[in-house]
């Protein structure tokens, strides 16, 4: 049997990991700026992290929701004292796909509506409705096709207030920032707009956090900047450190009843240990704080680059819009200099490191960065 050839991937097994450092097959040392998509948060195979995995496993890895798990209460407790959002309800499930999917039928469930905004660039995910709501027509097969979904452009806030008035709105999804679509900012005034049309009309506002929570740009949540709160968020990359996780936090306006939402794999014991070491190193490490000091350094920095036509984003979210004719700096800043990064097609690099990167791994990446651009 071969593997089902659906990713594009670079030629290069890595076998170790610690910190934003990781080793290939050959002992190769590279920068991970990348995370694998925003996924490690407090750095490869953290102590702490390995720690809390290894002894959960010694006592049992796995049992459905049919009994209690007081791993899960311990996790919502604490990730309601970090987020701030301690009145809010927690359902565990296994991605950030699933999280949005979950998002969105929940929105249904609570007024009956069928309609959701989502926005132009937008990446929600690869599940039925999530991959509806996401801009990319190339990954929406004919099945996942449904009037449902209306796509508005990012930020217009005209558009949005007149699609409100002339449709029966369930649901807006946004992310706090866009990550494939470019390191895109949601606006203050945006947020703000949404959560007002969705309370004059009833409708939930979804905060897409999967990429841009868990304290990457230095508040918990990137839509925490517009000081307003959204009714549902969800959560997944950067909530396990890489063990399989993904959330959703429910205003408590929206009430549960049994057999509403389900998953069976969400919320077991290992993936409750991961989710509750990360939050546990992101408090006695002060890690959104080194998230805000060390991305703010890089993005004033990379402003300074002549050929740098825009830096956008926010801590440890960061994209470096290049020129087309520099299009092939990420694969350069790899294959000579060893520092993974990602990419936003055609040209913008994104950066998305684990929250505890240093100041000299930055600097490291700034020299190389410089030398690349100059070559």
């Amino acid at each position: 049997m071969k593997l089902f050839d659906v990713y594009p991937i670079n030629p290069i097994e890595i076998v170790k990991g610690a910190g934003s450092l990781v080793y290939d097959a050959q002992g190769t040392e590279y920068l991970d700026l990348y995370g694998g998509h925003a996924v490690i948060s407090i750095g490869h195979t953290h102590p702490h992290y390995v720690k809390r995995l290894v002894n959960q496993l010694h006592q049992i890895g796995f049992y459905s929701n049919s009994v209690e798990i007081p791993l899960q209460k311990q996790l919502a407790e604490l990730l309601g004292q970090v987020s701030g959002k301690t009145d809010y309800q927690l359902f565990l499930c296994n991605s950030g796909a699933e999280a949005n999917e979950n998002a969105l039928k929940l929105a249904s469930f609570y007024n009956g509506k069928k309609k959701v905004i989502a926005f132009t660039k937008s990446f929600h995910g690869r599940t039925s409705l999530a991959v509806a709501a996401t801009d990319n027509p190339k990954i929406v097969a004919p099945v996942n096709e449904t009037e449902n979904v209306l796509l508005l452009p990012w930020g217009d806030e005209a558009v949005l207030e007149s699609t409100f008035h002339a449709n029966d709105i369930s649901s807006v999804i946004i992310e706090g920032i866009q990550g494939v679509g470019g390191i895109q900012v949601a606006p203050v005034s945006f947020l703000k707009k949404i959560r007002q049309l969705c309370d004059d009309w009833n409708a939930v506002f979804i905060a897409d956090e999967v990429q841009s929570g868990y304290g990457r740009t230095g508040k918990f949540f990137a839509s925490d900047y517009a000081d307003v709160n959204a009714d549902i968020y969800t959560m997944a990359k950067g909530m396990g450190n890489g063990f399989p996780i993904g959330g959703i936090i429910i205003s408590p306006k929206i009430q549960p009843a049994y057999g509403m939402l389900g998953t069976t794999f969400g919320g077991n014991h290992l993936a409750c240990a991961a989710g509750l070491a990360v939050l546990e190193v992101l408090q006695q490490e002060s890690l959104l704080q080194n998230a805000s000091q060390v991305g703010n350094y890089l993005i004033d920095e990379l402003r300074s680059f002549d050929k740098v036509i825009e830096v956008r984003g926010r801590g440890l979210m960061i994209g470096i819009e290049l020129p087309e004719e520099l299009s092939h700096i990420r694969k350069q800043l790899l294959e000579k200099y060893h520092i993974f990064t990602g990419e936003a097609k055609p040209n913008v690099v994104r950066l998305l490191p684990a929250l505890n990167l240093s100041q000299a791994h930055a600097d490291q990446f700034l020299s190389a960065f410089k030398q690349a651009l100059s070559n």
